[in-house]
């Protein structure tokens, strides 16, 4: 079990009414609902942080060597992967990067 830690959190009335309903109608304690909603918002930060390094190193790296992508070329095959998704092309061909000016 992991260890836990008591910590204590002053919450407007209004905040504190909109939890307790919103964990009622989920079927979990008041408690249970913050700890779950706290540990999502912590795990979706630590998504965001590693979506930001990997962005500013793709980034670098592109301004390294020059090469990427032009936007239109990369709507387009967003596009495509929208209508295959959706079952009605093929999968697009991977996009290759191209040296930039």
């Amino acid at each position: 079990m992991p260890l836990t830690i008591a910590t204590s959190l002053k919450l407007p009335a209004e905040l504190k009414a909109a939890i307790d309903e919103d964990a009622q109608r989920l079927g979990l304690s008041s408690h249970a609902y913050m700890v779950r909603t706290l540990a999502e918002a912590t795990e979706r930060a630590h998504l965001r942080e590693q979506f930001t390094q990997g962005a500013l190193a793709a980034e670098r790296q592109m301004q390294a060597t020059g090469m990427g992508h032009s936007l239109e070329d990369v709507r387009q095959y967003f596009a495509q992967m929208t209508e295959f998704r959706a079952g009605h092309v093929e999968r697009p061909v991977r996009l290759v990067p191209k040296k930039r000016v």
